[in-house]
């Protein structure tokens, strides 16, 4: 039981020295006489409480902030604050390529609304007909506003903001990427022509295995600038990485940062020296050992899939990844993202198409993040563009 306070002539005397015109005697005090002849006679009124006060005002974060740094030096002023972004909605995503990673992409894209108009092209009669008239009719339940058309005619690229290449042959079990250069060379330039021509100002994203070697492929064949021809892979390499460390530490993707870079295959890096998992380095959950079987994971992912498939390749992955590329490129999302483009020296490496951390915008290609990597992953850099170029004269080009 909380004890009564017991209030005399010096209590009085203390407050009126603070400066105090008013005293609050609460129901459970004890005011002596002397008390209250000395409040009267020094002018200190006596109010019976408890007194209604109004609450106290609370203010955000960033006003404290401000505050405080404004009470430091006067002189200081707030930024101006920055605007939100704005996703830009596509004027016309172009498929080229009507297969599993291509129908996947339209799915997601017009679900999203991504753009007004999507267009599927595919050689295969009927193929890109048959997905955009699938899919018109999803727009019943979806809602979706967005404009399918399908046809084996690349007139229905033109005026394409984006332009997504999956067209060519998948890997079957017991095939590497590499083996399927030869077969996909050909296809990419036969598009590569029919995109210079009826799309010039397009941005074309990549997607046909070899990957890194086709988005090389397309640069030479379009005669585009490096900033609009980029290449779908280290998004899904290190959507792969993040999934296999997640799985290892008992944690959910979510809880996991990481990146791959280097060449989509065997040459695949991933970057330990910048991953965490829940915002600490990846050794305060996992072994050494552990960390080495993620990245095997990274790299053997596609085929662990094709194996299983027996009869084609992932599908599923590469469309979502193929979408993230999307919304950087339309304002939806920020920051560097893995791409596959041409290097003009960044990372020390010219004249080779290599998966790197890019700004993306409405232009394409923005900017490269020249991140600061350990000298084990700068040498792993090395070695892959070293084999990247070996492939691409090996065959020919």
């Amino acid at each position: 039981m909380a004890t009564r306070r017991v209030i005399g002539a010096e209590h009085i005397e203390a407050a009126r020295r603070r400066g105090r015109l008013t005293l609050e005697i609460l129901p459970d005090d004890i005011l002596t006489p002397l008390a209250e002849e000395t409040a009267a006679r020094l002018g200190l009124a006596l109010v019976q409480g408890p007194i209604e006060r109004a609450a106290v005002a609370r203010s955000d974060g960033a006003t404290s902030l401000r505050r405080a740094l404004h009470r430091r030096s006067p002189k200081w002023v707030a930024p101006k604050p920055v605007p939100p972004r704005e996703a830009r909605k596509l004027g016309k995503l172009a498929l080229v390529g009507s297969g599993g990673v291509g129908a996947t992409i339209g799915l997601l894209a017009a679900q999203a609304g991504l753009a007004r108009d999507i267009a599927l092209i595919d050689i295969t009669p009927g193929l890109a007909e048959a997905i955009a008239l699938d899919l018109s009719h999803a727009s019943g339940i979806s809602r979706s506003e967005t404009r399918i058309q399908g046809s084996t005619s690349f007139d229905l690229i033109k005026q394409a903001d984006v332009v997504v290449v999956t067209a060519g042959r998948p890997r079957t079990p017991g095939m590497t990427r590499t083996d399927l250069m030869a077969a996909n060379r050909r296809v990419i330039r036969n598009v590569a022509e029919a995109i210079k021509t009826v799309a010039p100002l397009s941005i074309v994203i990549v997607v046909t295995n070899p990957l890194d070697e086709m988005t090389a492929e397309m640069l030479q064949a379009t005669g585009f600038p490096r900033e609009r021809i980029l290449g779908m892979a280290g998004t899904l390499d290190s959507s792969r990485f993040r999934q296999a460390l997640a799985k290892a530490a008992g944690v959910t993707a979510a809880d996991v940062e990481a990146i791959c870079l280097g060449a989509h295959g065997d040459e695949m890096v991933p970057i330990i020296s910048r991953a965490l998992i829940k915002g600490r380095p990846l050794d305060v959950f996992l072994s050494k050992d552990a960390i080495d079987e993620a990245k095997r994971d990274a790299v053997a992912g596609g085929g662990q899939v094709v194996a299983l498939r027996k009869t084609g390749s992932a599908t599923l992955a590469p469309a979502y990844a193929t979408i993230e590329l999307i919304d950087h490129i339309r304002g939806a999302r920020a920051g560097a993202v893995p791409v596959s483009v041409m290097l003009k020296g960044e990372f020390g490496l010219h004249g080779v198409v290599l998966g790197v951390p890019c700004e993306l915008g409405s232009r394409g290609l923005a900017a490269i993040d020249e991140l600061t990597l350990s000298e084990d992953e700068r040498t792993a850099l090395s070695g892959a563009a070293q084999a990247v170029r070996a492939r691409l004269g090996e065959s020919g080009s």
